[in-house]
Order: structure tokens, then sequence, then C-alpha cells
């Protein structure tokens, strides 16, 4: 049956009913273990008993009033969320493409006002994701994404991930900003080194340029701090948050320095549902459990186990895993083989994985999840390894293994 869905996702035939913590249930009763967190959104897991009360207990009160009046949980979220981290301000939308297009018109604006108008362009880099709008694809720069949406918006240089040299040379009188993931997710889990990102810093403080992080997907415990720009010790200017801040309740932030968030006075700009008082009372929930003391710590040592575990199975299975990246349950292993061939292979043992560029599948288990799934897991995961390798031709194995 022809479905009335516009045909913009290739979906896999699986329905789910139901969540229970690291496990999704299919309509038919079926079990799948998830690592792929809705791709790092379900960073608590699926149906936390906290966020499901808070969401409940604010929808019976209410829903929506708009940004015309005060919403006393989003100035809560708003505060915590400064505290935990460099920023001084915070601006609610609904979504990390927004988000990036918000931090975009922050410094653009932010330049314009102090009579910089000539300063506009963002500086990016190669195989980065910042969303589908027209503005953050042009961000990202991949062909893959611009084709067949006309020219694309102007004022952003990409510069090759890792090449100093360029980057400085890429710096002129009109950049504004740059604009980095700490770690590359759909460009195949590439962290930046701590050293690279301080010296980004270096760089825009020399020059009057603003940092820009994009944690949409780093953000929110994901790499066993609450934001990845702690792991270098240098904070960004402007930083765009989502995914995980809403635990599956759509919700997105930007969070910035005073000075940096000068760039958006009074009317110019806006978002109708950003900030409403359902997804603050969800934020907040998420902040809750988040922040309680150990629950990092528990972050870091579940994703020290996993990558011992797949240090093994890398070892058993060089044909198959040839690079384990990320860090803490932000891991990615580059293949040896087709991504959607290993994606396949863990989706029939009833696990799931999320494909991302550079021939890498993504294993972003939820953080709450227990060390006896995060082991199953990994059994799992050897189980479609060994069904890989059992249907690889004997040449193939013979080159991988020579």
């Amino acid at each position: 049956m022809n479905s009335p869905l516009v045909p913009n996702y290739a979906r896999v035939p699986l329905a789910f009913e139901r969540g229970e913590g690291s496990w999704l249930v299919t309509r038919r009763g079926e079990r799948y273990l998830d690592f792929g967190s809705g791709i790092a959104v379900n960073n608590l897991g699926h149906a936390h008993p906290r966020l499901v009360e808070a969401l409940k207990a604010q929808a019976e009160k209410l829903w929506h009033v708009s940004n015309i009046f005060e919403i006393p949980e989003g100035e809560r979220l708003a505060q915590r969320l400064a505290d935990h981290s460099f920023a001084d301000q915070v601006m609610f939308c609904n979504s990390g493409a927004e988000a990036n297009e918000a931090a975009i018109k922050m410094a653009r604006r932010y330049h314009y006002l102090k009579g910089q108008r000539e300063r506009y362009r963002i500086l990016t880099f190669e195989n980065a994701f910042h969303g589908r709008t027209l503005g953050t694809i042009a961000a990202g720069g991949q062909a893959k994404y611009l084709e067949g949406f006309g020219p694309k918006a102007e004022g952003f240089d990409q510069v090759p991930f890792g090449d100093h040299e360029a980057m400085r040379a890429a710096v002129t009188a009109q950049t504004a900003a740059i604009m980095i993931e700490p770690i590359q997710g759909e460009g195949g889990v590439r962290a930046v080194p701590h050293v690279c990102l301080r010296g980004l810093r270096e760089l825009c403080d020399e020059t009057g340029m603003l940092l820009i992080y994009d944690e949409v997907q780093t953000g929110f415990g994901r790499t066993g701090k609450l934001f990845g720009y702690e792991w270098a010790g240098v904070a960004p200017d402007i930083m765009s948050v989502a995914k995980a801040l809403g635990g599956g309740f759509p919700v997105g932030a930007v969070l910035a320095t005073a000075d940096a968030a000068t760039g958006l006075t009074a009317g110019s700009h806006g978002t109708t549902f950003g900030g409403n008082p359902l997804a603050m009372a969800v934020g907040n929930a998420v902040l809750d459990v988040m922040l309680e003391p150990g629950f990092l710590d528990q972050v870091s040592r579940s994703g020290l186990l996993l990558r011992q575990r797949l240090a093994a199975l890398g070892d058993r299975f060089p044909d198959i895993i040839g690079e384990i990246r990320g860090t803490a349950l932000m891991t990615g292993l580059r293949l040896n083989v087709p991504n959607a061939d290993f994606v396949a292979a863990t989706r029939a043992q009833h696990l799931l994985c999320i494909p991302a560029g550079d021939n890498v599948v993504r294993l972003y288990p939820p953080l709450t999840i227990s060390e006896a799934d995060l082991l199953e897991g990994v059994q799992r995961i050897e189980a479609a390894c060994i069904a890989l390798q059992d249907n690889m031709p004997a040449t193939a194995k013979a080159g991988a293994s020579a």
C-alpha cells in the first residue's frame, strides 16, 4: 500500500509500539536493544519515569501561551543551563537546525551592531553536519544535501577537517565566526583534538571572531561530561544544543555569553513554540536526572567498558572492524565492510545502530543503560560480525588477514 507520507525517508520496515529503558518493542512484541537512542536523543532511555511524570503534570496545567508572556519554567531551565555551562544567556527553539540558524544569525548580527557590517562569513569544516535548512546545509557544505535546492546560501567557507594552515588562510576581514562540532557525528564520529579546539579559541580571540560549537549530538552527557567542550577546557562564545535536552520531546537552545548574545535584540529573531511550557518541563526533568551526583561518572565507566569490549571484537574481526572512534557513549566503528551491511546484520540480531559518513556506524546507547544490557549489546554485535564474516568471500577474508 502506498503511504501518504512524503518519501524523503528510506524507512526500515519496523514499527515500534513502546519503549522500556534501553529496549524498543514492536507492535508484534519483538524486542530490540537500542544502540541508537533516536540519534542521540533518548539519552535517558525510553519512557523514563521522571520525564513521563514531568510531561503528564505539565500537560494537565498548560501547553502553550507564546513568548509574548513570561514562562517561569523556561526562566528556570535557562538559569540552570547557564549555571552549568559557560553561558550567560539562553534562547530556546525547537530543534538542532533551528538552534544553528539562530547561532549563525546571532554571530552575524553581533558584528553588525558593532559597525562591522562586512563581517558576516562563517568558517566551517568539510563533512560537518549542522541541519537541513537552506542555511544549515550551506554551513555544512556537503554536496549530497545541497543538490537540487538552488544556489548555496552565501556566506559560508568550508576548510578541510584538521588542516590548520588552510583554516588560517581562509580567515579574512569578512569572517565573523568559526562554527565546529567538537565531535562530528554525521561525519563519522570524528573527534577534533583538544589542542585544536584550544587553538581555535586563541585564533578567535586574536581576530575578534566568535567561536560557535554545534553540540546538538555531543551535548547532555553523551561524551561523559554535560557538554563536549568541557574536555578541551576552553569554551565557545555561542553553542547550539537540542536532541537530548528534551529526551525525545522537541526542544533546542542557543547558549551564549552576554557579549555574544547582544546580537539578538528584541524583535530580531523569534520562534512560535520555542520554550513552551511542555518542553521546559521536560528539559528541567532531564537536568534533574543528569545533574545527580555520579550520573556522568557512570556514563564514562559505561563508555570505557564498551570500548574495551569493542576493542576485543576488533582484534577478533579485523576484516569487519577497522577503527573505534569517539568518547564515552558517543562511539563509532569505522568498518572494512559496507556500513549498511553491518547495520542490517546487527538489526538481524535485534540490535539497532546508526550509519554515518566515512563508512562508520554510530553506537549511541542510552546513558542509563545497565551493564547487563551493554554487554548484551556487545554479544549481539559479535554475532553480527560472525554472520558477516561467514558470508564474506574467501578471497576477501584472505586479503583482510594479510
